[in-house]
């Protein structure tokens, strides 16, 4: 046997495993299925399919930018969607990253979000069981952004091909939205009109479960960063100095004390990203960053208290408060129960995807490692999910602001190994490969046909926006974004500039246009 026979033969058998794994699952709900809704599954299950967006996802895996910074990863998701007949359209809501891919025209018009920013010092090898960094250092996705805007892109791509063989009439939009893990694309590009006239958002999510839920959630937030102007001199004469260091210390040392004062439901945490660059020479700049948490309730009357500890530790000093930029500012989440009972009848009839016994010991291996139960990989989807009433904080995103102009619920998809922790080096390992293939796949088959419903079903979208619009009536949106406020585009522009040449020698070729789309 020949080598190119050989080769072909391992393609032949490759493809036969992913369509086994991808294959929807079988219940009793099957027989329920439009013809429609049974083509964008048939079509994302192909292992031409598979294999395609599989790449993607890791090609952004690899580029691992940062958010604001995501020039690779936004240009190739925009080049997909545009190269499958979508017209998109780049640079929004002021930032260079940030995209919208539309498709179709009239009404209902459907969203789909897509984010693709990784998070700092996260760098790890895929697939490794054992912290073993790419670049040692360097950012890594270890929130699954790689595959949730993957999954966007597969979803809304089978959905164009529906409306083309099918010939229904309706608008399917994706939304690039940059530097999620900072929450600042959403509320810009609310404020920039790119949500007006859409009806429903789908929202997804990478996870180590497949389940979807309603109701209100996580932390309404402000980014903002704080930052001090003083006077230098010699560390060794420092009598004629103002130190804005020392400003940002005393402002610190104030909001831990405000911590004994504040709800339980707070969140509050910093990080100083200017503190002078010697010992010897009295910083007369400095700046410390600062993410702010609480209900919707309480938010602003608690960073009130915390701008004034700002002024209290510039009077202290007798320095300056020279500027409280606002990078961002997002509402708590309102998942819309009508749109999540539509995503859960969808996931029930997807299934989990078919894990191989490679993925299963790749998860009882990273299992072991973190001291977690070796149970592998899951084996069942979740039952839907109702937020609990009794909020005790948690974390943030500006998808929140989303829920707060158009009906959205999130889809939790798999890939991720259970007991894997979140926004650290073993998730990086688990958003790579087969699993994170199967798992995104899985995500925009549930995504997909969920919108073939809206799109054939009028009378569950009204029902959907009925609760949407009662939701509204009674709390009607306010941004929590400054008027003066503007997106930061020079975040992480420094250490992308610092890590990216290291990186790009390990950077996975992904070329769109090697082959068509099936």
């Amino acid at each position: 046997m020949n080598t190119r026979t050989f080769r072909k033969i391992i393609v032949l058998i490759f493809c036969l495993i992913l369509m086994i794994s991808v294959i929807p699952a079988k219940n009793k709900k099957a027989s329920k299925i439009s013809k429609e809704k049974q083509y964008v599954l048939n079509w994302l299950a192909q292992p031409k399919t598979v294999e395609k967006f599989g790449k993607i996802s890791d090609a952004v895996w690899s580029y691992a930018e940062l958010g604001m910074q995501e020039f690779k990863s936004s240009k190739l998701l925009a080049d997909t969607l545009e190269e499958t007949g979508f017209t998109v359209e780049r640079g929004l809501a002021g930032m260079p990253t940030c995209f919208v891919a539309s498709y179709g025209s009239g009404k209902p018009v459907i969203g789909i979000l897509g984010e693709f920013d990784a998070l700092p010092m996260l760098s790890q090898k895929g697939r490794a069981p054992k912290k073993d960094p790419v670049v040692d250092g360097a950012p890594g996705h270890g929130c699954g952004h790689n595959t949730m805007c993957t999954a966007a892109a597969s979803a809304a791509i089978s959905v164009k091909n529906a409306m083309d063989k099918f010939g229904f009439q309706g608008t399917i939009k994706v939304f690039g939205s940059p530097a999620e893990e900072t929450l600042i694309s959403r509320p810009y590009m609310v404020r920039a009109g790119l949500f007006k006239n859409v009806d429903v958002v789908i929202d997804n999510h990478s996870s180590s479960t497949f389940a979807t839920g309603y109701g209100k959630g996580g932390n309404a937030m402000f980014s903002t960063l704080f930052t001090f102007e003083g006077k230098t001199s010699h560390g060794a004469a420092p009598w004629g100095a103002l130190s804005a260091l020392d400003a940002v210390e005393l402002m610190n040392v104030a909001t831990n004390f405000l911590r004994e004062h504040l709800f339980y439901t707070y969140r509050m945490h910093y990080v100083i990203v200017d503190g002078g660059e010697a010992p010897n020479v009295v910083p007369d700049k400095a700046s410390v960053w600062y993410f702010v948490r609480n209900s919707d309730e309480r938010l602003e009357a608690m960073y009130k208290k915390v701008i004034n500890c700002a002024k209290g530790a510039a009077l202290a000093t007798g320095t300056k408060l020279a500027e409280i930029r606002c990078y961002s500012a997002v509402h708590q989440r309102i998942g819309n129960k009508a749109l999540a009972e539509v995503f859960q009848n969808n996931i029930e009839i997807v299934g989990m995807p078919k894990w191989t016994e490679e993925d299963q010991a790749f998860a009882k291996a990273l299992q072991k490692e973190l001291g977690e139960k070796e149970t592998g990989m899951p084996a069942k989807t979740k039952p839907l999910m109702k937020r609990i009433r009794t909020f005790v904080g948690g974390g943030s995103s500006d998808v929140a602001e989303v829920s707060r102009v158009c009906p959205t619920t999130t889809i939790l998809f798999p890939g991720q190994v259970p007991g894997g922790i979140g926004h650290h080096w073993s998730s990086v390992a688990a958003n790579y490969g087969s699993t994170a293939w199967k798992g995104l796949n899985a995500g925009a088959k549930a995504m997909a046909a969920s919108a073939i419903d809206l799109y054939k079903n009028p009378d569950l979208l009204k029902k959907i926006r009925n609760e949407f619009e009662s939701f509204i009536e009674k709390n009607p949106y306010k941004s929590l974004l400054p008027e003066d406020a503007e997106p930061p585009l020079d975040l992480n522009k420094e250490l992308m500039t610092k890590w990216r040449p290291l990186m790009e020698k390990f950077y996975i070729t992904c070329f769109i246009h090697e082959s068509r789309l099936p």
